[in-house]
């Protein structure tokens, strides 16, 4: 009985020793995220590509909404045929699918274009961030969007992230 007892403290002595306090850190992905310089260019093209779309889709309102105007004119003139008010309603409908369409593919795009464009950056923060875990052994580090709380022994790692990414 004692020898199983002295064998058990054998192995759980090491163990124990082996055994490091946990070490945790935070850190803030925003304002990293807001300081790279390829996310000010990223979300330069991003608004350029919205501008363009926004652009088409004042054009083809314009459109629509002088082609309504005509067909109002047109109701209101009681000598026009049934036949062809109703064609320009028909050419109204077609129309104005057309700007949903075209809303809806726009904004596809653009979502799509943003989540191309930003993947690489969020990667490279990442990639940051693993590095500054692995460099200063740190068991756990959070995002700090919405902690209830965190304690002293809690580190801020944001400042060692900006640094392995050269910014401010």
């Amino acid at each position: 009985m004692i020898k199983k007892l002295l064998l058990a403290i054998a192995v759980a002595l090491p163990m124990c020793a082996a055994a490091q306090t946990p070490k945790f850190g935070i850190v803030e992905v925003e304002p990293i995220f807001q300081s790279l310089p390829e996310t000010t260019a990223a979300q330069n093209q991003i608004t350029e590509a919205s501008k363009k779309y926004e652009d088409e889709f004042a054009k083809l309102q314009e459109e629509f909404n002088k082609k309504y105007t005509e067909f109002q004119n047109l109701t209101k003139d009681t000598t026009t045929p049934e036949s062809i008010k109703e064609r320009r309603m028909q050419e109204l409908s077609e129309l104005d699918q057309k700007v949903q369409q075209f809303r809806a593919t726009a904004t596809n795009d653009l979502q799509r274009q943003q989540q191309t464009l930003m993947a690489p950056i969020q990667e490279k923060i990442l990639t940051a961030i693993k590095a500054v875990g692995q460099e200063n052994n740190f068991t756990f580090i959070f995002t700090n969007e919405v902690p209830a709380y965190v304690g002293t022994d809690v580190v801020d790692v944001t400042p060692l992230v900006k640094t392995k990414l050269n910014v401010k």
